[in-house]
């Protein structure tokens, strides 16, 4: 198979704000892998330096090392478990090992005429529930924001704490969402043990779905989790070798580019169901083929046990970028198409 791999540079409506930085644009890699039958595949790495240590000139140079193994895989006739663990020991990297998966999902289903959600599962869901991401930093930005998601039909919405007047826009998104809606905070890591204690009694009032990722690390999550009156999850935590089994939250956020695939991610849900912990899907700001693979993912796992909230209404974000994955009544609709059912940027 022959590996071609562009760089694109998307810029955000306005930027994200959180507690490991400001996010205004976004680097992809999109890959394309083409056989020898002719029959093409895409995918794409989405490394996000402040949030995951990724960098991306890596990512660019393990997809180039990937290139014989490519090159390679048909003649030796490896199945596509076998392409991504020669990739893997060439270069042990999840985005880059992500793009290829992706690319190797979207050839297949390309080939036989099937969505990627059918080839993993016989009864996919044909919906995903999904939140709004709440990106403004003033308290009357953010009240707008949620009145606007609540208007729009979403049932959760989320708020970045950690980064300045939390409990001014907490409030605020409650008082726009009103009182039926789910909300969400994510900390991104930014607090201490006993300050994300205190953070979280003090926000709790405002009736919160669950809190991701209060703090750094197992043990300290395990402590937070324990004494507070909120549900938690965890993201980047997620992680830490032994991370999905360990049941120290009560949920674990997963993503497609930092489990390297659909595939590896689709196992580590297993682990985390196992564990006793409820799962969903996120986007580290990914592009429609990233998102697309997140949504066939979740629809999978939705067919074995309901999911929260996703977090993978994001592509609206980006500015003067088509959605072709609209959420509407806060669910996202399984693209139809095979494969990943989206073309590239």
């Amino acid at each position: 198979m022959k590996l071609e791999c562009e760089r694109t540079e998307l810029a955000l409506v306005s930027p994200m704000s959180a507690a490991h930085g400001e996010v205004d644009r976004r680097v992809l890699l999109q890959v394309q892998l083409t056989g020898e039958d002719g029959a093409v595949g895409y995918g794409e790495a989405a490394p996000l330096p402040g949030y995951d240590g990724s960098d991306t000139g890596a990512v660019e140079a393990a997809l180039r090392g990937y290139e014989p193994v490519l090159a390679a895989a048909e003649r030796e006739g490896m199945n596509g478990p076998a392409v991504i663990e020669a990739c893997r020991a060439v270069a042990d990297i999840p985005q880059a090992l992500a793009a290829i998966d992706l690319a190797l999902w979207d050839r297949a289903g390309r080939r036989e005429g099937r969505p990627l959600a059918a080839m993993l599962t016989d009864v996919p869901a044909a919906t995903v529930p999904v939140n709004a991401t709440l990106t403004a930093l003033d308290r009357a930005g953010v009240a707008a924001q949620a009145h606007d998601a609540c208007a729009a039909g979403f049932r959760c919405v989320k708020v970045k704490v950690g980064i300045g007047d939390d409990a001014g826009r907490v409030a605020a998104a409650r008082a726009g969402a009103g009182p039926a809606l789910d909300l969400r905070l994510d900390a991104n890591g930014a607090w201490g043990v006993e300050e994300a204690v205190r953070a979280i009694d003090a926000l709790a009032p405002a009736g919160l779905e669950l809190v991701e990722e209060p703090t750094r690390g197992l043990r300290a999550v395990r402590e937070v989790r324990e004494r507070v009156p909120v549900r938690v999850s965890i993201d980047e935590t997620a992680g830490e070798p032994g991370a999905l089994g360990a049941g120290v939250a009560d949920a674990v956020c997963l993503k497609v580019s930092r489990c390297g695939g659909v595939a590896a991610l689709l196992a580590a849900a297993t682990l985390v169901r196992a564990a006793g912990a409820e799962v969903y899907l996120a986007s580290t700001l990914d592009g429609p083929l990233g998102i697309a693979a997140a949504l066939h993912a979740a629809a999978a796992l939705a067919s074995r046990g309901p999911l929260p909230c996703c977090g993978l209404a994001t592509l609206a974000l980006f500015d003067g970028v088509a959605d072709p994955l609209p959420a509407r009544d806060g669910e996202i609709a399984l693209p139809p198409g095979p494969g990943l059912g989206v073309e590239p940027l």
